[in-house]
């Protein structure tokens, strides 16, 4: 965004002008970041260049050598923290609660190390993870950093082939899983689903499969020679070295493939150096974090959001990081605001979908618990719509803390678009992700001639250069990064493309509309999905919904909603009629909606995004393709014959 667009004084001049550093001087802003970290990201040996960008290809930090391991947990004890808690991990399900300081995490995380080491894994090896939330996956994840392994996170709860395909492409030949897990109340066996989607691998690919036995009553299968448990596994760490490697800031880190929400998921790589530095600045500037900290992100380590921000980050900045395993409302439907409560959390990192959740089971749940602690709370996923931030802030929180959303993709590590809370909190707008964070120079353009937009106008976000979070390698696919986001349209090319369609405002904050592809085109006009869903969710009876487009002979496209109702509403005629008038009252005329169907629930990701494309597909009829990342198989079903009713 130029300087001239965000000039209406509602950006402090201290980050404005922090913005303008980082898009006139891009290695300039982000060596002194470096610089200037440096009491907390340690460099064996500093970098020879800052930044070098062979189009597509880029690398941050050449030369440099460090260990994102070694930051999050040595250097913490080497500053003093060895005493403070680094991880507290809870399971709903069980009740189970367990913590451990930076010098217990330090002593799991070498002992971990060294009997991978002693298994055979080597620096440069891939190892899969099919675990829940937890210290031992968490310390599995530190420790394949530390021998400088590439860890491939696979969320404890996909199918046997999407296992299959995670495992495939990465060529992990080590697993490190758990033989059940539990989804309310009922044991979930995970050792099968990882041996129904190892049977899919190259013979021979698979060399050991670690399993960490939970089960008391039940023995998973295990087959000889393969698989091992837990205790044989740390056994191995006997005369192996539990070191740290000095990797080169452009080594890989981990493989993590896209949520899938649009089409087949497409495998990131992030690398050690770029990474560490993008999600520490991110902490600091925009999520204030210290070490004091109490940081509860309710995210599954299976995700970015997890991966950055229920482990990487709040570590790196030696503060005390929750891990919860379970749902928000199993057994009781105030787990997520008990277990707030308890620990004295700090800071709350919530999904959209989450607060609509919680939404949904009541304020009164929220009334029974001191939440004073809480400071600040983030939401990011999706767009929080304008009732939901209003619940949280104004009913829940009184206006007492901020609530801000604000906008990432697991491509970018990190947030992209925010409020700069850590540098200086500018006004929320509820509905708007903010403004891009410093260090993402981001414009909305013409998706047809790939010209900046006036303010007010719809377009789509391309980001117009990189930045050390920012995924430069798609495993396994060299041409990937240009054909998927450098090169996506003629129009952008040369710039990064987001694939959201948005519109900025004379303050310079940006309002997104959905992914491009599913902005609906009425008769000219361009809705997004997420305003007509926004619209809905502001009736008193809808706690959820989802809209997509469909051909119409007359103006090109219209609306059709699925909606989810709060408790205490029924489905009728009636009440379809009066969302139709609510919807026309709130956004005008222009907004012809086909039909409204109420379900019991909507298809989603299981990191929360709504599967619109779900939703377009099955009305148009064509082949519904990949659905490994769906969360309730059942809600397909639903949206199915929903259509069936549709007028």
């Amino acid at each position: 965004m130029s300087n001239e667009r965000m000039g209406t004084g509602l950006i402090p001049p201290h980050v404005k002008s922090f913005m303008d550093w980082a898009a006139e001087d891009t290695e300039g802003f982000w060596e002194d970041a470096a610089i200037k970290a440096s009491s907390e990201i340690h460099w064996f040996k500093k970098w020879d260049k800052v930044f070098n960008w062979d189009y597509p290809n880029f690398q941050w930090y050449i030369g440099g050598l460090t260990n994102i391991c070694y930051n999050a947990v040595d250097y913490n004890i080497k500053r003093g923290r060895s005493g403070r808690t680094a991880i507290i991990a809870e399971s709903g399900e069980t009740g189970e609660i367990k913590s451990v300081t930076y010098a217990q995490l330090h002593s799991i995380v070498k002992q971990y190390a060294a009997a991978l080491r002693g298994m055979g894994v080597k620096r440069g090896d891939r190892v899969a993870i099919y675990m829940p939330n937890g210290i031992e996956s968490a310390s599995a994840m530190l420790a394949c950093a530390r021998i400088g392994a590439i860890h491939v996170v696979i969320f404890a709860g996909f199918s046997a082939n999407a296992v299959a395909d995670r495992v495939n492409i990465s060529g992990a030949e080590y697993v490190l899983t758990q033989d059940e897990g539990l989804r309310r109340g009922k044991p979930v066996a995970l050792k099968p689903i990882i041996d129904d989607g190892l049977a899919l691998a190259p013979a021979g690919q698979i060399k050991k499969v670690v399993v960490l036995k939970k089960s008391e009553e039940r023995v998973p299968p295990m087959q000889e020679g393969r698989d091992i448990y837990w205790d044989e596994f740390l056994a191995g760490a006997e005369g192996q070295s539990s070191d740290y490697e000095l990797m080169e800031s452009n080594d890989p880190l981990f493989m993590l493939p896209t949520s899938g929400t649009t089409a087949k998921p497409k495998v990131t790589v992030q690398k050690h150096g770029g990474y560490q530095m993008y999600v520490y600045c991110m902490g600091k500037w925009i999520y204030g974090m210290k070490e004091e900290d109490v940081w509860f992100a309710t995210s599954d380590i299976g995700w970015i959001v997890g991966h950055s921000f229920n482990v990487y980050g709040p570590l790196l900045h030696g503060c005390t990081t929750i891990l919860y395993e379970g749902t928000p409302d199993f057994p009781r439907k105030d787990m997520w605001w008990e277990l707030a409560s308890r620990n004295k959390a700090t800071a709350l990192w919530l999904s959209p979908t989450g607060v609509r959740g919680l939404m949904r089971l009541g304020i009164e749940h929220t009334e029974k618990h001191d939440l004073s602690s809480i400071e600040r709370i983030f939401c990011a996923g999706e767009v929080l719509n304008p009732p939901a931030w209003s619940w949280l802030q104004e009913e829940v929180f009184k206006n007492k803390i901020p609530v801000m959303d604000h906008m990432w993709q697991t491509e970018t590590s990190g947030p992209i678009f925010a409020n700069p809370y850590g540098l200086g909190i500018i006004p929320i707008k509820p509905g708007s992700a903010h403004i891009p964070v410093p260090g993402v120079v981001a414009e909305v353009v013409d998706e047809k001639t790939g010209a900046p937009m006036e303010a007010g106008q719809k377009g789509v976000i391309v980001i117009k250069r990189p930045f050390p979070g920012l995924v430069s390698t798609l495993w396994g696919d060299p041409d990937g990064l240009k054909t998927n986001y450098w090169e996506k349209l003629e129009s952008t090319k040369g710039s990064y493309y987001c694939g959201d369609a948005a519109a900025r405002d004379e303050d310079g904050y940006i309002w997104f509309a959905g992914r491009s592809d599913e902005v609906i085109k009425i008769a000219a006009h361009r809705i997004g999905t997420v305003e007509v869903e926004s619209s809905l969710i502001g009736h008193p009876a809808v706690v959820e919904a989802g809209v997509s487009g469909v051909p119409d002979e007359l103006r090109g496209e219209v609306a059709c909603a699925f909606v989810v109702l709060k408790a205490g509403y029924e489905a009728s005629d009636d009440l379809k009629k009066e969302l139709i008038a609510h919807i026309r009252k709130t956004m005008g005329a222009i907004v012809v909606m086909k039909d409204i169907q109420f379900v019991s629930m909507l298809p989603k990701t299981r990191s929360g995004k709504i599967m619109r494309r779900v939703m377009k597909t099955l009305m148009m009829g064509n082949d519904l393709g990949d659905l490994s990342t769906i969360e309730e198989e059942a809600s397909v079903s639903e949206i199915r014959e929903a259509i069936g009713k549709m007028q």
